[in-house]
């Protein structure tokens, strides 16, 4: 595909519409490890009026009928079914139980969002929960958010690996979460945006939020195009190096924009 014309476009909406994450697999909360606070339903097949809601107790405990309390807590609903089972059968109630636990709300298991975002804290997920629904939760990135965030994690071994994530909810992003649940511990971390600079003949000069891989031409059309009394050949960008000074160099619309570069476009002398 042809790159956009540099005296035409407009800008490019900073805003995202998370994608529908209302239908969301019930089979996958069983997949939770539970803890005190989770809320589960219990079932026994055959027995519909041992059918009752449940939480867990500070102790890690569940109250079931008949089998009094069992410790569930570390346990994900699988295992605490046979658990429940266990109980039911050495209590002397049922010959063969078969016992149905399911995750209904998680209390125990919290991911803290951190940076750019509405009400930053810490908030209780599930297996279902995505980065949207974390970010609805804490109300949404401000307007000076990065469009990528990061999920910081704790190893079992000590060591905090982390992965990006594209907050428009596009794959654009490389090393992005693909398939990875949250976890109970997770850190949602949302950067204040990092920015280019565009003046000179554009329609609309002023600061822009960068994307990574953002190029000239790409600069340029969020800046509104280059005006009639602009060249497309006389682009100039102020690159800062390590040094903190600041290097001129001749651009050309694919080249790439860093963090804080400053792109001027220059009358035509035609």
């Amino acid at each position: 595909m042809a790159p956009p014309a540099l005296h035409a476009g407009s800008a490019r909406p900073t805003t995202f519409t998370p994608p529908d994450t209302s239908a969301r697999p019930s089979e996958d909360n069983r997949l939770a490890i539970l803890g005190p606070g989770d809320s589960v339903t219990l079932k026994v097949f055959g027995q519909p009026d041992m059918t009752s809601t449940i939480y867990v107790g500070d102790d890690g405990t569940i109250h079931v009928p008949l089998a009094g309390s069992v410790r569930i807590a570390g346990s994900t609903a699988v295992q605490a079914e046979r658990l429940v089972e266990r109980a039911l059968k050495d209590g002397g109630y049922f010959v063969d139980p078969h016992v149905t636990l399911t995750l209904e709300q998680s209390r125990s298991e919290r991911v803290a969002v951190l940076g750019d975002v509405g009400h930053p804290g810490s908030y209780p997920i599930d297996p279902t929960t995505t980065i949207f629904d974390l970010l609805a939760d804490a109300g949404g990135a401000t307007p000076n958010a990065a469009d990528v965030g990061y999920v910081r994690r704790r190893m079992p071994d000590g060591q905090v690996e982390r992965y990006a994530v594209d907050l428009r909810g596009t794959p654009a992003v490389s090393n992005r979460l693909p398939e990875r649940r949250l976890e109970g511990g997770d850190e949602l971390f949302v950067p204040d945006a990092q920015h280019v600079y565009v003046y000179g003949q554009v329609k609309t000069p002023n600061m822009y939020k960068w994307d990574p891989g953002m190029t000239v031409i790409q600069a340029i059309v969020m800046a509104g195009g280059i005006t009639e009394r602009g060249s497309e050949r006389r682009i100039q960008v102020k690159h800062l190096g390590n040094d903190g000074r600041y290097v001129l160099r001749h651009a050309r619309g694919n080249d790439p924009v860093e963090p804080n570069d400053v792109i001027e476009v220059k009358e035509s002398i035609f």
